[in-house]
């Protein structure tokens, strides 16, 4: 099946073109006709398979078919997302395909100026892409009105609610008009999830492409058990011996990434922290970089990941384990996208066992375990109960009772992102 197959018309295939794109991945294939029906949709479906285009292609394609008859600009659709990043990513993704097309749209995220986005929005624009939190600041300052709205579009709708954005969709849901098309997507399912599409959708089209809460078919993964002190030493191993140019690097919280990334250099291997402290600037100029290849490794928080979208992306590794199992689902998401084969390797101390065993159980697999022989766990360490109420960093240790101490890499628990 091509493009030219699913209803687009041809100032949207010719961009499609030139993007080096000939055949619609799964996700694409079964939603973009169905959106094109003008029905709502709840769709599952991991990051990697396209999801983006899923819903851009149609989106466009409808408002250039429905053009109104209009005395001044109004906002007609409206995409959330749950991270800056990402609602760069979608935004670019609109710009892209519809560069033929005389849409104009704009990305309102926080972090930035507020007054760059003011200035797009007073010229007038038909399609908004925003993070929740902005799009409220402008509304209580009455910069938008998203009463004329025909499309709202809200993606990754499971990492929205995971990170606390419930009340702040409500409000904008309030505000909308209950007569518009509404796409829901979202990588794991969930109560919330259900609850949310019950009272959003209407009777929609279930779309789902992978089973849900599995990990990508082509990413190939595999767990290194190791003292937790040896997680930095086996890293750079890995990356040094497996020559590795490209590799996102996930900790559990900006300090560990900060100080993560500066040991990878001291260790000769160029590195970048990228988390929800550092300033939108330098998270979108490591991010380039990274891309580039300038950078070596990427070492990222959840949060800032979210929307990181590579191709060709080899390597992601989870330095440590996410303590919500379905992050670990997004995180090894960056690899093994658009149809590429993907490594997901996770370094995993006696402490992170049960963190283990909750990801298996979700993704009903066991993972395949590498014991190297240079970095085998010490088995006189013992574990440390887990703290359930906190986001907490294993502990560093890796001695007995009776073994000189090593240096840890100043690990504390911590309770930051």
């Amino acid at each position: 099946m091509s493009f030219n197959t699913l209803g687009l018309s041809a100032p949207i295939l010719k961009a499609i073109k030139e993007q080096g794109y000939s055949e619609p991945t799964p996700i694409q294939k079964e939603a973009i006709p169905v959106i094109l029906n003008g029905r709502d949709i709840l769709a599952g479906a991991q990051t990697g398979t396209g999801k983006t285009a899923g819903f851009t292609l149609p989106l466009l394609e409808l408002l250039n078919k429905t053009k109104p008859i209009k005395t001044k600009q109004k906002i007609r659709a409206l995409i959330l997302t749950p991270t800056r990043e990402l609602a760069a990513q979608v935004g670019e993704s609109v710009e892209v395909y519809g560069k033929y097309l005389p849409f104009k749209s704009a990305v309102i995220f926080g972090g930035v100026k507020i007054n760059p986005q003011l200035i797009k929005l007073k010229k007038g624009v038909d399609i908004v892409v925003a993070t929740p939190g902005r799009l409220l600041d402008h509304i209580s300052q009455k910069n938008i009105d998203l009463r004329d709205v025909e499309f709202l579009i809200l993606d990754e709708a499971d990492r929205m609610l995971d990170m606390g954005f419930i009340n702040d969709i409500k409000k904008i849901l309030a505000i909308l008009p209950k007569q518009k098309q509404t796409l829901l997507f979202s990588a794991t399912y969930s109560d919330e999830i259900k609850k949310l599409s019950d009272k959003l959708l209407k009777t929609p089209a279930l779309i789902e492409v992978a089973r849900r809460n599995t990990t990508g078919q082509a990413i190939k993964q595999s767990v290194y058990p190791v003292d937790q002190v040896r997680k930095r030493e086996l890293l750079t191993h890995l990356i040094k011996e497996g020559k590795w140019k490209q590799v996102l690097v996930f900790t559990r919280t900006k300090h560990g990434a900060n100080r993560l990334s500066g040991q990878l250099e001291k260790d000769g291997i160029s590195a970048v922290a990228i988390h929800g402290n550092k300033s939108q600037n330098a998270r979108t100029k490591a991010l380039a970089d990274f891309k580039k290849g300038e950078v070596r490794v990427l070492v990222a928080t959840d949060i800032a990941a979210r929307g990181i979208d590579i191709d060709q992306l080899p390597h992601v590794i989870n330095y440590e384990l996410p303590n919500v199992s379905e992050d670990y689902v997004h995180r090894i998401g960056r690899t093994g996208r658009a149809g590429n084969e993907g490594e997901a390797i996770s370094l995993v101390c006696i402490d992170e066992h049960e963190y283990l065993a909750s990801i298996e159980k979700l993704i009903k697999n066991d993972i395949q375990k590498v014991w190297l022989k240079d970095f085998k766990p010490d088995p006189s360490i013992k574990a440390q109960p887990i703290n359930k109420g906190n986001t907490r960093n294993s502990s560093a240790r890796s001695r007995s009772n009776n073994k000189p101490a090593q240096k840890p890499s100043g690990r504390k628990n911590r309770n930051s992102i």
